[in-house]
């Protein structure tokens, strides 16, 4: 089930997407879907907060009180990784969208054409970030982790301590190296090691200032002070990859 929402003041654009995107699923046989609709931004922000957020966002970025870039900076700070496809009948706003790491920036009118084509590279890459997961020895069992939800790992004393957007898990005592037991995250190219002891997830990095990562939580993880300059630029560089798909 893909869940969608709409976001846009204008009633004519929110009816024309819903069109856009019911022909849409219709068009793909193997997909189902749910589609939402918001007139603002607190809106679509107070329905997140009573149940859960979205796969996909089709947010319209110029609104009255809270924009489109507004709307994606609040679901990232509360670790939304929802796919977010910006709509708007400016193109002044692009570089604005790459803050929020959207997937995606169309111009309005919107066109089938231009639209199915971007919805078919969200749905591979959310089916892909779905089924991306590792398998965690943990006391209490074996555990199955998204790689998606997991902020980034660290060791401590004989553990991995796994920081997930749902909360921590340690493993069991570690009989390796770190870096060995860390290579099922390091083979996924969203996971970066930094130093001996730390992998992050750039998916979940807002920023780096200095020797310090700013995640979409708020907090922040202190790099290394050798490892910190190449971090930044992997981290730079992976972003400027998913800009590619653009």
């Amino acid at each position: 089930m893909l869940r969608i929402a709409i976001c846009d003041d204008e009633e004519k654009d929110q009816k024309q997407m819903v069109e856009l995107l019911n022909a849409y699923l219709q068009s793909r046989a193997d997909l189902c879907g749910q589609v939402e609709l918001f007139r603002s931004g607190r809106a679509l922000l107070e329905r997140i907060d009573e149940r859960s957020g979205f796969d996909l966002y089709m947010l319209d970025i110029l609104m009255p009180g809270l924009s489109g870039i507004d709307i994606g900076r609040r679901l990232r700070a509360l670790g939304d990784g929802g796919e977010i496809v910006y709509l708007t009948s400016s193109n002044d706003f692009a570089a604005d969208s790459y803050d929020v790491r959207a997937f995606f920036y169309l111009l309005k009118p919107v066109k089938a054409d231009k639209l199915f084509p971007v919805l078919d590279r969200a749905v591979e890459k959310l089916d892909l970030r779905r089924s991306s997961a590792i398998l965690v020895s943990t006391p209490e069992g074996t555990r199955r982790i998204l790689l998606e939800r997991i902020r980034y790992v660290e060791r401590v004393g004989r553990v991995m301590r796994y920081y997930c957007t749902d909360g921590s898990i340690d493993s069991q005592s570690i009989r390796i190296s770190f870096r060995e037991m860390a290579a099922p995250l390091l083979a996924d190219r969203r996971f970066a090691l930094c130093g001996a002891s730390f992998v992050l997830n750039f998916q979940h990095v807002t920023g780096v200032n200095g020797q310090t990562a700013l995640l979409d939580n708020g907090q922040s993880v202190t790099l290394p002070r050798t490892a910190a300059a190449d971090f930044k630029k992997a981290w730079g560089s992976y972003w400027l990859e998913e800009g590619d798909t653009w």
